[in-house]
């Protein structure tokens, strides 16, 4: 449903609390207090078949004696009255309520969704808290403390939750726009509230608190668009769930939900944090500092012990200390004492009167190479520290339009509370202790780098690496046909093959020990013997890998023992022989893992780490969510420990790290084609300077096709619409819009006549802002789509000839359009061909109703409109001089 009908649980007219009392400690009782003692300012009902009045407010007995229709109802009656409730409330028109009621069965639920929806009456619970609205007055919750107005939006799973941290808040004085309990999310979930808040003008960051995730598609969906305005943070409970022991690959094992999670919070663009202290820390950080783009950080300090505190923090966040370079080391001797630092922490002395602050900070600040500055003070009797907070606040605010640079610690409480009051003021992020200032600016380095995997959209394939599908698919239908889930060894490198991955060249299958080395003899040595089993998927935990094998007495020898210890730790399992391939020697090599298996929530996943026989023990791995391309499979790798080492050191050279993208990429696309790969492992992926080979593989399949590109929680970007068509002579490319097409945007609307965008978007600006531009390209192609005509021009380089755009509402009912083209095609009938492949692709994602607002002068637009079948909307109201017009898509 996600947001429609929204701003009647925000933003009532009027509320009926249905189960009003003046019981002291009820339900009922709390909310009729919370809505009647606060400053709510629209109509009050109250029902309640027990009482005629309520100190002195009167009472009706049903909803159909109220005086006029509630726009929300909020409902604290026992849980089997409620399905009846929504179906008369339903009916007369209301079209929110929030229902405190716990204790309801499934039954119950449905029968009151049922009720509902035929009616797009919203649900916020059952079993929850409530919501407040503090810049309305409106309190229609059961918590006993109520909460300031602010700017930061609240919304938790747990009803518990809420209580509590409206108490801590209150307490340091704290403020929201929303804060909202969901309760069990029959119906109002968090992709919802995330479509709401994201346009919602007095909401600056969002807080989440999730237990659990439904509607992935939704969520992500919701969650990347909301993480495009503002900052989206988020608590999650449970963060060291058991891992899936019985999966039959490593990967499956790994790959435990939380960890799956935190992927998907990064690829949406928002930062997962560990406590609900830190959510709070992560929003006033984001909302200060969000425009700072430093890597690195210079300490600025008059107490030594200071600067060490905070660089021991920054090595345990990983954050790294700028190195002060000599032209900046000679600036500040000219005007520190001749004993300062003369290093990062920059220590200028606690004797230091205001104009050594003034001049040091000058200093740093003029040297962008010293990335962010943490300025930490340490009141002294020297000089007040609100003096010193006076003369610097006008150099941190120099330049407004400048990225933020400068971050503050006032270590202290009455000393210095002036200080600190000047710098929060004056928007400077501002924190108490030099640990949490470094923690701080951890989170806003992993926050960017969540916001740069948002603006990727690749493709599920890519047609220069496509798998040969046909193949692999053939021998899965033969694998499922015989009853087998587990592909045997050489299957599973002939799926890699088919990928393009490169696997062990030569393998041989034996079925006896002799014949293992015969094949060995034939082959030539060193070799690698492996037992092949249907039955045995981690051939080491069982002895069943002979490496390095010189000659036909090792591997006889070898294959009889292996045989023997197999069948006497897994009497039952059925051998098939054994598997003999060349050893692999490669210089500095390192092994790796890849693989994917299925999350229950999120879907298809990729992972990546240090692999070979420990993976397990070393637990060094990262997961990501498909479809990958190169930066994102960058972004994964850079997630682990094992990072480092690829990088090369001493007399260890670099690994090939294109070829580890490589198949990280070949992975993703085996998943968007082949639905039936449930689980993957490679492992060990051999690595170096050379390249990348994988020794060892394993897949699980499952008919029931629990991967493919239908089921990966982000919407690749869709190829398959990609077309060429012949247009006026020439060859043109329609096909979806992509990141990569900014530049070519950028060209495109500064080419347009200033009258055809003001035509178009009802303003004349020339110029766009990056991020605007950014949005117009990094489209989230499950709720928007823009093709774009693509051609040739004078210069022979790919030209932007023009773009039709269409964005749906989170429900997918109506879908708002606008289409244009470069000014001197006008007329060409280009605008009316994207509009053909505009409407024929919204048709086939079921919207219903595709609508724009026209200037009422703009002929050309109108006469297309009409050509198409669109018709005037005699109820659009968008203002004077404007025409609604709609098509029916049905």
């Amino acid at each position: 449903m996600s947001i429609r009908n929204l701003d009647s649980l925000f933003d009532p007219e009027s509320i009926a609390v249905f189960g009003a009392s003046l019981r002291p400690g009820s339900v009922g009782a709390t909310v009729w207090h919370n809505l009647t003692s606060g400053t709510y300012r629209g109509r009050l009902f109250a029902v309640n078949p027990k009482y005629r009045e309520l100190a002195g407010h009167p009472v009706v007995a049903h909803a159909a004696d109220l005086q006029a229709v509630p726009a929300l109802a909020v409902i604290c009656t026992p849980a089997a009255t409620v399905p009846g409730l929504i179906k008369e409330l339903a009916k007369l028109g209301t079209r929110a309520a929030v229902v405190l009621s716990a204790g309801m069965t499934a039954k119950q639920k449905q029968a009151m969704l049922d009720a509902a929806r035929p009616h797009l009456l919203r649900i916020l619970g059952p079993n929850c808290i409530g919501l407040l609205a503090p810049h309305k007055g409106l309190n229609a919750s059961f918590s006993h403390i109520d909460a300031l107005p602010g700017e930061l939006a609240f919304v938790s799973q747990s009803g518990a939750l809420v209580t509590a941290m409206l108490d801590w808040a209150r307490g340091r004085g704290i403020g929201f726009s929303h804060f909202v309990s969901l309760g069990e999310h029959a119906d109002v979930d968090f992709g919802d509230m995330l479509d709401y808040l994201a346009s919602d003008p007095k909401t600056r960051a969002i807080l989440l608190y999730a237990e659990s995730i439904e509607s992935p598609r939704k969520f992500m969906s919701a969650a990347r668009a909301a993480a495009r305005n503002k900052p989206v943070i988020v608590v999650k409970a449970g963060r060291s769930p058991q891992g899936q022991l019985a999966a039959a690959s490593h990967t499956g094992a790994l790959a435990g939900s939380d960890m799956v999670f935190d992927a998907a919070i990064a690829r949406a663009g928002m930062l997962r944090v560990d406590t609900l202290q830190e959510l709070f820390l992560a929003a006033e950080t984001l909302s200060r500092f969000r425009t700072n783009a430093s890597e690195s950080i210079v300490i600025l300090t008059n107490g030594g012990g200071a600067g060490v505190m905070a660089a021991d923090a920054a090595a345990d966040a990983g954050v790294t200390l700028s190195e002060l370079g000599d032209a900046t080391l000679q600036r500040l001797d000219a005007v520190l004492p001749p004993n300062w630092s003369r290093a990062n922490p920059v220590d200028i002395i606690g004797d230091a009167p205001v104009a050594r602050y003034e001049q040091a900070l000058k200093v740093l600040r003029e040297d962008s190479a010293t990335g962010a500055i943490l300025f930490i003070h340490a009141p002294t009797a020297i000089v007040p520290s609100a003096d010193i907070a006076r003369a610097l606040v006008p150099l941190a605010q120099h330049d407004v339009h400048a990225p933020a640079r400068l971050m503050s610690c006032w270590l202290g409480d009455r000393a210095v509370a002036e200080a600190r009051q000047l710098f929060q003021d004056a928007g400077i992020a501002t924190f108490d202790t030099p640990e949490q200032a470094v923690r701080a600016f951890s989170m806003l380095v992993r926050y960017r780098r969540n916001q740069a995997e948002l603006t990727e959209a690749p493709p599920a394939l890519q047609p220069d690496l496509r798998p040969d599908t046909a193949a692999i698919k053939a021998l899965v239908r033969e694998a499922l046909a015989s009853g087998r889930e587990m592909l045997t060894e050489p299957e599973a490198k002939a799926v890699l093959d088919a990928c393009r991955i490169p696997v062990v060249a030569t393998q041989r299958v034996a079925g006896t020990p002799d014949a293992a080395a015969e094949a060995a003899l034939a082959m030539g040595f060193p070799v690698v013997l492996k037992i092949l089993s249907d039955d045995i998927s981690h051939k080491s935990d069982v002895g069943g890998v002979a490496l390095n094998l010189q000659d036909e007495g090792d591997v006889r020898d070898a294959a009889q023992t292996m045989l023997a210890r197999v069948q006497r730790q897994h009497p039952k399992a059925r051998i098939q022989g054994f598997t003999v391939q060349a050893m692999v020697r490669r210089q500095h090599a390192q092994e790796l893992i890849v693989g994917s298996t299925v999350d229950s929530v999120f879907g298809p996943v990729i992972l990546f780490g240090q692999g070979g026989t420990a993976v397990e023990v070393m637990a060094d791995r990262a997961v990501a969510l498909p479809p990958l391309n190169v930066p994102l499979a960058k972004a994964l790798v850079s997630r682990t420990r094992v990072a480092r080492l690829l990088t090369g050191w001493r007399d260890t050279p670099a690994v090939d790290e294109a070829a580890v993208h490589g198949v990280l990429v070949a992975v993703s696309q085996l998943l968007a084609e082949i639905p039936e790969i449930a689980e993957l492992d490679i492992n060990p992926l051999i690595v170096n300077f050379e390249g990348a080979i994988a020794l060892d593989a394993r897949i699980r399949l499952s008919a029931a096709g629990p991967a493919g590109a239908a089921h990966f929680a982000i919407r690749p970007y869709p190829a398959q619409l990609e077309e060429t068509v012949q247009w006026r002579g020439r060859d043109l490319c329609l096909r979806p819009i992509r990141p990569e097409d900014e530049a070519l945007h950028m060209a495109f609307l500064q080419d347009l006549d200033p009258e055809d965008v003001r035509m178009r978007v009802f303003y004349s600006k020339r110029t766009m802002e990056r991020s605007e531009l950014a949005r117009l390209v990094q489209i989230d192609y499950a709720r928007e789509m823009a093709f774009v005509a693509m051609g040739t021009g004078p210069d022979g380089q790919p030209q932007t000839l023009g773009v039709a755009r269409a964005m749906t509402d989170p429900d997918n009912f109506a879908a708002e359009f606008g289409v244009i083209v470069r000014s001197e095609l006008k007329g060409s009938g280009l605008g009316h061909l994207l509009m053909q492949k505009l409407i024929a692709y919204l048709r086939s994602q079921g919207t219903q109703r595709l609508v724009a607002t026209v200037l009422d002068y703009n002929d050309r637009m109108l006469r297309l409109a009409r050509e198409l079948g669109f018709e005037e909307d005699s109820g659009n109201e968008d203002g004077e001089g404007t025409k609604g017009i709609f098509l029916s898509l049905t």
